[in-house]
């Protein structure tokens, strides 16, 4: 059986979440975005988002990551991923704004799924694009495809809008409970510009 590893240091590299209103330095303000010191970005079309590289994350090449994604940042420990954040753009039809871009989202995070908040976010970026959702789920694994053993608490966060072109985008964060605390998840949404 699989032994989960969960040390200080995934809980920093698991900053990755999206900010509430007025959280993290250059959320709200228009603009571009702070990327904490030690982070890299992953860069779409759409959006770019910071992740933890200096705690471990790595950028998945295009060749290797599923096609629905933009772009992906795995966190893997002892061959188990533990963490992972994704960028999916133009994920729906007929999305128009934040609360389309969310409600088709959260339609897909799965059954088994319990949503613990649901907030209006501003990211950095051009208006009216900066407007988001954030919502902020629990969940459990499955033991598939290299993640945690069936059954580890895990939880989740997803941020969804539309950018300046109309393109709706969804950006999530999932990894194992307790790894990742508020102001971890501050610092990852207010490194988020929308485009």
């Amino acid at each position: 059986m699989r032994r989960v590893r969960v040390t200080a240091a995934l809980g920093l590299a698991l900053a990755v979440t999206l900010p509430l209103t007025g959280c993290g330095s250059g959320s709200g303000t228009g603009g571009t975005a702070r990327v904490p010191e030690g982070w890299s970005t992953l860069d779409t079309d759409s959006l770019s988002v910071g992740y933890p590289e200096d705690e471990g994350y790595a950028e998945q090449p295009a060749a290797e990551r599923s096609g629905n994604n933009a772009a992906v940042a795995l966190k893997v420990e002892d061959g188990i991923r533990t963490g992972m954040v994704s960028v999916q753009l133009d994920f729906a039809t007929g999305v128009s704004d934040a609360a389309g871009a969310a409600a088709a989202a959260g339609a897909g995070i799965g059954l088994g799924t319990t949503r613990r908040s649901t907030e209006d976010v501003r990211l950095a970026g051009p208006s009216p694009a900066r407007e988001a959702r954030r919502i902020d789920y629990d969940f459990t694994a499955d033991g598939r495809e290299n993640t945690p053993n069936r059954g580890t608490p895990m939880t989740g966060v997803l941020v969804a809008g539309v950018d300046s072109s109309g393109v709706p985008f969804v950006v999530r964060l999932n990894a194992v409970k307790g790894a990742v605390g508020e102001g971890e998840l501050d610092a990852f949404v207010g490194s988020i510009t929308v485009k």
